[in-house]
C-alpha cells in the first residue's frame, strides 16, 4: 500500500459516525471562595475554584512584562511556573505538559476551548506545541475533573485562552520586540500590530525564533537540540450591536530542524493551522447570559527525521497527520442561589501516521508500515456545572457525559492489527461520563474546601491502536489494544488558605485511585522490530494504580513593592502491585524574593528537587540526584513620547550547575547559565 506525504484526508465521514448521541443532564462540581479569586456569578466562562491556578502571559498587556521573569520565553517555560505542573523534555523545544504528575493521554489540552492533537506518535509535538505566548492572555489549569469543561480526563485541563482587543476604542497601536539568550545563542524577533474601535477589532502578530544547540552545566554541549520556529496570528471582530459579535480567529505555526537530544530521531517539519469562528452574545432571554457558539478546524503535520544522525543502522522517514473539527455551545445562567454553566460540544479528529524503512543495501525491499491505522474519532458530549451560594457555604457541582466512537478506517492497518486481535472490530463506542462535587467555606481569613469526583476517559489512538512504537525511555516497542476497558478515577481534594493584608499561605492535597490504569506491560512472547530494543510492550489495563499529591504555597510582602514568595510539593505514584509508577515529580521547592516599582522590577529566586527516592526500575526509570539552581533578573521602563520601552536581563542557574530531573528523557541534562536580555518597545 502507497500513502504519499500530500493523502487527502477527508473530514467528516457520517456513515463511520455513532448513530445516536444521548444527552443526558448530571449535576456535579466546582469552585469555592479562595484568597485568589472569589466566587462571582457574573462570570462561569472558567468557574474560579480553589484548585485552579492561572498563569499571565500578558498578550496585548505589554506592561505585565515588568512582573514576568523572561518576558519572551517560551509558552513550556511560563507553563513550569505553575505548581502543578510539570515538563517532560525530550530536547530544548516542545516540552510535554504534566499535571497532577499525569501525561498528555489523561488531560484535557486545548487552545481556546479548541480539542487538537498532535501528529507525532512520539509525543514530539504536544498541544501547547502550536501557540506562543507573543498570541495568549493567559494559560487556565485546572485540577482533576475541574478539567472537564473542556472534555474527558483524568488529571485535568490546560486551556491556552488566546488574547485579542475586545473593541477597545483605542485605534492602531502595537508592539516590536526582540529577545536574546547566551547560552544557545537564541534569537528572538516578534511584532505585533492592532486595531480597535467600539464596532470592530483586527489584531495581528508574528513571531520568529531561531536556536542552536545548548550547553549544560558542565560546558558539555547538548547536540541535536537546535530548533527554528515561526508564529503567526491574526484575529479579528464584528460588533453588530451591543453585546453581538462575530470573532474569527487563524494561527500559523511552523517549525524546522527541530533536534530531539534524547530521541534517535529528529523534526525536519510540524506545521499546525488552526482556525475557527465564533458568535458571542452577551445577554439572550430571561436570566441566559454570555452565549457563545465556536467552529473550528486545526490542521497538523509532523514529520520525523534521521538524515542528520550518523551510524543510523537504517534509515526511516515517519511522517504523520491530525486532522480536527469541532463546534461547541455554551451559555450561563443566574437564578436565585444559583450560577450554571451548560455546554455541548462535539469533535471528531482524524490520525494517520506511517514508518517506511529504506534499507542500506539498494537490493533489499523497503518496509512500510502505519504506526497510526488511519483512527477517526468522533466525541460528543454535555457538561454542565452550577455553584449553589447557601448561607454558611457553597455547594459547587459538575458532570459530563460523552460519546465516543473510534474507527479504523485503513485495511491495510486493520490487518495489520488483527494478527494480535483476531476478533477486533474496526468500530467501538464508549461511553463517558464524570461527576465532582465540592463543598467551601470562608472563616474569617480562612477559606477551605473539600472535594470528591469521578472521571473515566477513552484509550488515546498510540494506546489502542498504535503499532511498533519505539520509546527510547524504556528501550522497548510499544503496541496498541482496542480492547482496553476505560481508565476511570476516584479523586478526593482538599485545601486550606489564609489571606491576612501581608500574607498568604495555602496547603492543599489530592488523591487518585485509578481503576483499570492504562500502561505498556512486557509481553515476552512477541519480538521487537526496532533494531536496539529490548523487548515488545503491549498497552494493558493494570487492576488499579494510585496517585497522591500535595503542596504548599506561602507569599508575603515585605515592604511596599517587595515579596517574597515560597513553594514546597511531594508526590507519590505506585500501581496496584506497589511498584512505583514512572515520571513522578520528588520533593520540589522553589523561592524567591522580587520587587516591582513603577519603572523598576528585580528578582532572585532559588528552586530545586530532592533525591528521586521512587522511581520505577519495571518501566525503565533509573534515579536523578538532588540539585538546586539560582536566578536573578532585573528590569526597567522607560516613557517616551507616551509610549514605553522596557529592558529586562537576567542570568538563570547563575552556579552553572549540572543537573537532570526526573522528567528529562534520557537524563538529559539540563541547559547550564545563561544570560538573557529582552527589549520591548509598545507603540499606544
Amino acid at each position: 500500500m502507497n500513502i504519499a506525504n500530500n493523502r487527502p484526508l477527508p473530514l467528516w465521514d457520517p456513515g463511520k459516525m455513532s448513530g445516536v448521541i444521548l444527552w443526558v443532564l448530571v449535576l456535579c462540581v466546582f469552585c469555592s471562595k479562595s484568597h485568589a479569586q472569589e466566587i462571582s456569578v457574573d462570570s462561569l466562562y472558567i468557574l474560579p475554584v480553589d484548585l485552579n491556578e492561572v498563569v499571565i502571559l500578558g498578550a496585548k498587556k505589554r506592561l505585565t512584562h515588568q512582573k514576568q521573569h523572561k518576558p519572551l520565553s517560551s509558552l513550556d517555560e511560563y507553563l513550569e511556573t505553575a505548581q502543578k505542573i510539570n515538563l517532560i523534555k525530550r530536547g530544548a523545544y516542545a516540552w510535554e505538559p504534566s499535571l497532577n504528575n499525569m501525561t498528555s493521554e489523561r488531560l484535557a489540552v486545548t487552545i481556546d476551548g479548541m480539542q487538537i492533537f498532535g501528529a507525532c506518535t512520539d509525543k514530539m509535538d504536544p498541544t501547547t506545541s502550536y501557540v506562543d505566548v507573543s498570541n495568549l492572555e493567559e494559560a487556565q489549569i485546572q485540577s482533576g475533573q475541574q478539567g472537564a469543561l473542556f472534555g474527558n480526563t483524568i488529571g485535568g485541563g490546560i486551556n491556552m485562552k488566546l488574547g485579542h482587543s475586545r473593541f477597545k476604542d483605542k485605534g492602531w497601536y502595537g508592539s516590536v520586540e526582540n529577545a536574546y539568550e547566551s547560552n544557545n545563542n537564541l534569537r528572538i524577533v516578534g511584532a505585533e500590530l492592532n486595531y480597535s474601535k467600539p464596532e470592530f477589532y483586527i489584531d495581528g502578530d508574528i513571531i520568529y525564533r531561531k536556536a542552536d544547540n545548548y550547553f549544560a552545566g558542565d560546558g558539555e554541549e547538548v547536540v541535536f537540540s537546535q530548533f527554528e520556529k515561526y508564529n503567526i496570528s491574526l484575529n479579528s471582530g464584528i460588533q453588530f450591536s451591543e453585546g453581538k459579535k462575530l470573532a474569527t480567529t487563524l494561527l500559523f505555526d511552523q517549525a524546522n530542524d527541530v533536534g530531539y537530544p534524547a530521541l534517535p530521531m529528529d523534526v525536519s517539519l510540524a506545521r499546525a493551522v488552526i482556525t475557527s469562528v465564533s458568535w458571542q452574545q452577551d445577554s439572550i432571554t430571561g436570566n441566559f447570559k454570555d452565549w457563545e457558539t465556536k467552529i473550528y478546524y486545526n490542521n497538523i503535520k509532523h514529520v520525523m527525521d534521521d538524515t542528520k544522525r550518523p551510524n543510523v543502522p537504517i534509515h526511516m522517514d515517519m511522517p504523520g497527520w491530525s486532522t480536527t473539527a469541532g463546534v461547541y455551545s455554551q451559555m450561563e445562567r443566574i437564578s436565585g442561589k444559583h450560577a450554571l454553566l451548560f455546554k455541548i460540544d462535539g469533535f471528531y479528529n482524524r490520525s494517520l501516521a506511517e514508518m517506511t524503512m529504506y534499507p542500506n543495501d539498494p537490493n533489499e525491499n523497503e518496509m512500510f508500515m502505519l504506526t497510526w491505522p488511519d483512527v477517526r474519532t468522533t466525541n460528543t458530549g454535555i457538561y454542565l456545572a452550577d455553584i449553589i451560594a447557601l448561607k454558611s457555604f457553597t455547594v459547587a457541582l459538575s458532570g459530563r457525559l460523552g460519546l465516543q466512537n473510534t474507527n479504523v478506517a485503513d485495511d491495510f492497518g486493520f490487518n495489520s492489527l488483527k494478527i494480535f486481535y483476531p476478533e477486533m472490530e474496526r468500530s467501538n463506542t464508549r461511553f463517558l461520563k464524570s461527576f465532582s462535587v465540592t463543598f467551601s467555606k470562608d472563616l474569617n481569613a480562612f477559606s477551605m474546601s473539600l472535594g470528591a469526583a469521578y472521571g473515566e476517559r477513552a484509550p488515546s489512538v498510540s494506546e489502542g491502536f498504535g503499532f511498533y512504537l519505539f520509546n527510547s525511555f524504556d528501550a522497548h516497542d510499544y503496541i496498541g489494544n482496542p480492547n482496553l476497558t476505560n481508565e476511570q478515577s476516584l479523586e478526593t481534594n482538599a485545601k486550606v488558605s489564609y489571606k491576612k493584608e501581608k500574607l498568604s499561605v495555602s496547603a492543599e492535597v489530592n488523591f487518585f485511585h485509578i481503576p483499570n490504569y492504562i500502561i505498556g506491560v512486557l509481553d515476552s512472547n512477541l519480538s521487537p522490530m526496532t533494531i536496539g530494543a529490548a523487548g515488545v510492550r503491549v498497552y494493558t489495563n493494570l487492576e488499579y494504580a494510585q496517585v497522591f499529591n500535595s503542596a504548599m504555597s506561602a507569599k508575603y510582602q515585605l515592604l511596599k513593592g517587595i515579596h517574597w514568595s515560597a513553594g514546597l510539593s511531594w508526590h507519590r505514584g505506585t500501581d496496584n502491585e506497589g511498584e512505583n509508577l514512572p515520571l513522578i515529580s520528588p520533593l520540589t521547592y522553589n523561592s524567591s524574593l522580587s520587587y516591582t516599582g513603577k519603572r523598576t522590577s528585580a528578582s532572585i529566586s532559588v528552586s530545586g528537587n530532592g533525591v528521586q527516592e521512587n522511581f520505577s526500575v519495571r518501566y525503565g526509570e533509573d534515579q536523578t540526584n538532588a540539585y538546586t539552581v539560582v536566578s536573578a533578573t532585573l528590569g526597567r521602563r522607560l516613557v517616551i513620547h507616551k509610549n514605553d520601552l522596557y529592558a529586562k536581563a537576567g542570568i538563570e542557574n547563575i552556579f552553572d550547575t549540572s543537573y537532570s530531573t526526573f522528567s528529562d528523557w534520557n537524563n538529559i541534562p539540563r541547559m547550564g547559565r545563561n544570560i538573557f536580555m529582552s527589549l520591548s518597545y509598545s507603540i499606544n
